[in-house]
């Protein structure tokens, strides 16, 4: 259930107008533990699946769009959204390093008319909404298969194309090149250290989804120009030297984000299956041996934040069962990292019940922290699926879980002012933080008749009217890290 309130933002404090005859006092309560959970979708810009919806749009319309499916998200009670900004070397971003994305205006290089910030924007309006925004960013696909437009002198294949290697339709770098490795990472590192973002993610496109010739038959990633730098007798075998080349950037992405802005969260969302046969009744894609994505050992090694297995298949599927996958992954899970898996939030939009039940074994699982949605807009258009969650698993407001091992400083308590307007019901409500810490968000709870109800606020909202009076009021300061501060309340005195 919503509190019956109003949120109040900063800007219009001056005019809030407390009134002299408040009827609270502060007192000493505990409320309830808001709800966790760890709701996010994608937002995916390439090929415009999501966002925009076409190139070309102005930029009035994509803002609106953008808009649009944030609120989306709010108003359904997610609270997390990851943004895809590099859809194949190019950025949805001003960049010094590589050209705007194509998928923006229609043309590879071509800002935005009129000129604006699509990353910072999406960011801004994200905050504003309580929502966290993760950059999505694939780390070795340099062109899609569904571009269009000419190739800009500043993408990364005109202007190093020792590093870039043609396999099917997609330009790929090639992740044997150390070089590769410290320029995706430099991409990477660019929008840390620019934008408040809340999270880095990569998805499951590592060494690529193997491409077939007229014939049917396999083809291999055409990397041997960077395999002969080791010389003619490696020590190690191809493979496991493709998957250490992987591994290796894995580990030098964690480590260099948490250098930079130790809040900020890492998560990758791999390929639901590890091997084939872990555990033993799944079959499927070997992502070991065709991505060479060794997941499992990054999620052993605690090298990512969250980890999103993107289990797509159905609950009954008897090769690639949900829940059998599911708790096979946190199983692994030895350092605790969040997990939340993938679910397709695009197959059978009449019949909601696969992903409604999902997220009901997930829960009570007991090891697993949420759920990411395959993908927002198919998701919001999605009714009878919305319907669901919001009558039956959304019914509250959720703080993303935390990550204590990523904590930092120590959140203050809340300053209250509270006060009754004579003969009305509303109750008025402001706060300031008192420290050096920042809040992200805040936890506001009231007690009506017995029952407790929350509301989980933007950071630059600091104050509410409630529509009736509660017996009790608190707020609660939450850090970029999930953590919560101590509450301060209030109490009525009749």
């Amino acid at each position: 259930m919503r509190l019956n309130l109003v949120w109040v933002a900063l800007l219009d404090l001056a005019c809030f107008g407390l009134c002299s005859g408040a009827t609270y006092q502060p007192c000493a309560v505990d409320p309830p533990a808001p709800s966790r959970e760890f709701r996010a979708a994608w937002i995916a810009t390439v090929g415009n699946i999501d966002w925009p919806s076409k190139a070309g749009l102005s930029t009035s319309e994509q803002k609106a769009e953008l808009i649009a499916l944030l609120e989306g998200a709010a108003r359904l009670k997610l609270n997390i959204v990851i943004f895809q900004v590099r859809p194949g070397c190019d950025a949805l971003y001003p960049s010094r390093i590589e050209p705007w994305s194509e998928y923006l205006t229609g043309t590879m290089g071509k800002a935005p008319e009129p000129f604006y910030d699509p990353l910072a924007f999406a960011i801004e309006e994200a905050h504003k909404r309580g929502l966290e925004l993760h950059a999505w960013f694939n780390p070795y696909r340099a062109r899609h298969s569904s571009a269009k437009s000419p190739i800009a002198a500043t993408h990364i294949s005109r202007t190093r194309p020792e590093l870039v290697r043609h396999y099917g339709p997609f330009l790929w770098l090639d992740p044997g090149e150390k070089e590769v490795q410290s320029y995706s990472l430099r991409v990477v590192m660019d929008v840390v250290n620019r934008y408040d973002v809340d999270g880095i993610h990569f998805d499951d496109y590592f060494y690529p989804y193997k491409e077939h010739d007229a014939q049917g038959k396999e083809l291999d990633f055409p990397d041997g120009a960077s395999w002969r730098h080791l010389g003619a007798h490696p020590k190690i075998s191809r493979e496991d030297w493709r998957r250490a080349n992987v591994n290796q950037f894995i580990q030098r992405a964690y480590k260099s984000i948490k250098s930079a802005k130790p809040w900020v969260k890492f998560g990758v969302s791999p390929f639901g299956i590890w091997r084939p046969h872990n555990p033993p009744q799944v079959d499927g894609l070997d992502a070991y041996d065709k991505l060479y994505a060794d997941s499992k050992t990054w999620l052993v090694n605690g090298w990512l934040d969250y980890f999103a297995p993107q289990l797509y298949w159905p609950i009954d599927s008897p090769k690639q069962s949900f829940p059998v996958l599911l708790n096979w992954w946190a199983g692994q899970n030895s350092k605790q990292r969040l997990l939340t898996p993938g679910l397709d939030a695009t197959r059978s939009p009449d019949k909601p019940e696969q992903i409604v039940n999902q997220i009901r074994l997930a829960r009570n699982q007991g090891a697993v922290a949420g759920h990411v949605y395959w993908d927002l807009k198919n998701l919001l258009r999605n009714t009878n699926l919305v319907n669901a969650l919001e009558r039956e698993l959304y019914t509250q407001p959720a703080l993303a879980p935390a990550t204590p091992w990523l904590a930092r400083g120590r959140l203050g308590k809340p300053n209250l002012t509270a006060a009754v307007e004579g003969g009305t019901t509303q109750a008025r409500l402001s706060w300031n933080l008192v420290g050096k810490e920042k809040a992200a968000r805040w936890v506001v709870q009231g007690q009506i008749k017995g029952e407790w109800k929350t509301e989980i606020l933007p950071a630059d909202v600091t104050a509410v009217i409630w529509g009736s009076q509660p017996a009790v009021m608190t707020v609660s300061a939450v850090d970029r890290c999930g953590i919560l501060g101590p509450t301060a309340a209030v109490g009525r005195r009749d």
